[in-house]
């Protein structure tokens, strides 16, 4: 990448942060409304697509699988560290979920395929004291979630989308999946996960966007 390159990718990633951080004061996109999610599937203010749009922060690391790492860390009990073998030998995992992104688009029915997250908690045994979770990405992302939203049955660390491996665009090669929250809380490229007794906003947290991000009640902003 030349020098030229590299402004242009950074003026981009500005204005799209500017831009989104402007919506963010605005209130953009809320209808002030809220859903049952046990009977509305389609969260407020939400439109269905068929497509998979792609949103990250105007750069997308080209991590190898050969070269990807993962640490965890924290208040566990157990500290891991694993290379792209040692994640192939965990047991697979498949869901099927819903993505809700907080620019107001939805897609229904993806199925992912990868490691669970409740197969991670029983390895690394969060202490008592944990109760949040900091993800971590190869491009310097990081979000914030409560554990008690990671430990759930349709939470992982997906290398798969519809049956093929997930592509870099997308987060790959692995990217973490919360599908209860706005996806802004599955951060692609995962590289280290941190459990912790207080909360720490991530990226878009600590730019106007809500610290927990429940699609039915719109927490978009904060």
């Amino acid at each position: 990448m030349t020098e030229n390159d590299r402004n242009a990718s950074a003026g981009s990633r500005t204005k799209l942060i500017e831009r989104k951080q402007e919506w963010a004061r605005e209130g953009r996109l809320l209808t002030g409304t809220t859903a049952d999610k046990r009977r509305q599937r389609l969260p407020p203010g939400q439109h269905l697509v068929k497509n998979w749009p792609v949103l990250d922060l105007g750069q997308q690391p080209a991590v190898d699988a050969r070269d990807w790492s993962l640490t965890v860390g924290g208040q566990v009990a157990r500290k891991l560290a694993w290379s792209w073998q040692d994640l192939q030998a965990q047991p697979v995992h498949r869901s099927t979920s819903d993505i809700h992104c907080v620019t107001a688009w939805s897609r229904y029915d993806n199925a992912w395929q990868g490691v669970s997250a409740k197969h991670l908690l029983g390895l690394v045994q969060p202490t008592p004291a944990a109760r949040y979770v900091i993800l971590r990405s190869y491009d310097g992302y990081a979000t914030n979630v409560p554990l008690s939203d990671f430990d759930d049955d349709d939470v992982l660390l997906a290398t798969h989308w519809e049956r093929q491996p997930l592509t870099r665009e997308h987060g790959g090669p692995v990217r973490v999946v919360i599908p209860k929250l706005y996806f802004w809380k599955s951060a692609k490229w995962v590289r280290h996960i941190w459990f912790t007794d207080k909360d720490a906003p991530g990226f878009w947290e600590a730019r106007g966007y809500h610290n927990h991000g429940d699609p039915w009640t719109e927490e978009r902003y904060g």
